[in-house]
């Protein structure tokens, strides 16, 4: 069945037809949540998320985009909830967690970051690269990441963001030269981004 006759189905109560749509787009949906998130417990969770929004709106699909940019569009905003959440829950408790009140040394070491589409011998490097992605605005973060790591056309992506093709050229220039700012010394200039 197509992605769009399996959203049909979900809509009606289709168990089977969820259980197959999952299959379909849960690495594409867990990929981006984790380039957007950058911790694999938040990208799983967020990822599950997806896919309760995926079949709580089934029925309310409009078929003026392909279900993949759809089912993006729902991951890129679930992600850009749980940053929001996770940054106002740091905001709160940072000073507390990070020093230990004891000694006021630094206790906090932040997690390491494997994405499964990076070489071991680039992780250094793309560790690097996501912290940086992670420090851009929202809006050129999303747009760089459905661009450069999930491979979207621009125009797809203006959808997820609800945007302008213009728009979204504009805020991939714009990332792409805080990335090159922030990362001059490991920036390629033949090879880019």
């Amino acid at each position: 069945m197509q992605p769009e006759e399996l959203l049909f189905q979900i809509g009606k109560g289709d168990n089977t037809a969820f259980k197959q749509l999952y299959e379909l787009f849960k690495v594409r949906v867990y990929n981006t949540c984790l380039s957007h998130l950058q911790n694999e417990s938040d990208a799983e969770e967020a990822t599950q998320d997806v896919f309760v929004e995926v079949h709580r709106s089934a029925a309310g699909f409009k078929s003026n985009a392909a279900v993949s940019t759809w089912i993006y569009r729902i991951a890129v905003n679930k992600c850009i909830d749980r940053i929001r959440h996770n940054n106002r829950q740091k905001r709160f408790a940072f000073v507390t967690s990070i020093f230990n009140k004891d000694s006021g040394e630094l206790m906090h070491n932040p997690p390491e970051f494997n994405h499964p589409g990076i070489l071991a011998e680039n992780k250094e490097k793309a560790a690097r690269l996501f912290k940086s992605i992670r420090e851009l605005p929202e809006n050129q973060q999303s747009a760089f990441i459905l661009k450069q790591v999930e491979g979207l056309s621009q125009k797809e992506i203006a959808y997820i963001l609800d945007m302008t093709e213009k728009g979204i050229e504009s805020l991939l220039q714009r990332a792409k030269a805080n990335l090159r700012k922030k990362l001059g010394d490991i920036y390629d200039k033949n090879e880019g981004f």
